[in-house]
């Protein structure tokens, strides 16, 4: 996993003469692993599943991404995703994926996204630490990103 490093030391006594390079071989420490961006609950993966699935094979996932706007501030988006770009966070559970656009990661850091069903509605429910308040109709949200200094987010 890590890398051979080859550094070389110079012994005190020889910088007077012929410099002679005593080499060591190390290897770097494994990094971290990084944090996972959001967690989906069974009932949210199940659900994302079927709606790929009735989609077709062109739609590579569920694109989750925030925006300005309501009155709280920022809102979710949610779009079909044809492509993975190259920044694109990518989340996997029970058969579902779900793309996370880069500028809403520090936003959706240790967020769980949940799919409930009651008597009159329906829809997906975004657990989110980062939130710090929300609508009264609960269409807009305001979220700061996460900081560097929660360990348990990052």
């Amino acid at each position: 996993m890590g890398a051979n490093l080859r550094y070389m030391f110079f012994a005190p006594e020889a910088l007077n003469q012929d410099l002679q390079p005593m080499t060591e071989t190390t290897t770097t420490a494994p990094r971290r692993p990084r944090p996972v961006a959001m967690t989906l609950t069974g009932e949210a993966a199940a659900r994302v599943k079927a709606l790929m699935a009735s989609q077709g094979p062109e739609v590579l996932g569920l694109k989750i991404g925030v925006k300005k706007g309501g009155c709280a501030g920022m809102e979710y988006t949610m779009t079909w995703a044809k492509k993975i770009d190259r920044f694109d966070e990518v989340v996997e559970a029970g058969g579902a994926r779900v793309i996370i656009e880069p500028e809403a990661v520090l936003y959706l850091l240790g967020t769980e996204m949940d799919f409930r069903s009651d008597k009159l509605t329906s829809g997906f429910v975004f657990n989110n630490p980062n939130q710090k308040g929300a609508c009264g109709c609960g269409e807009s949200v305001n979220l700061e990103p996460a900081a560097s200094d929660e360990p348990d987010v990052l």
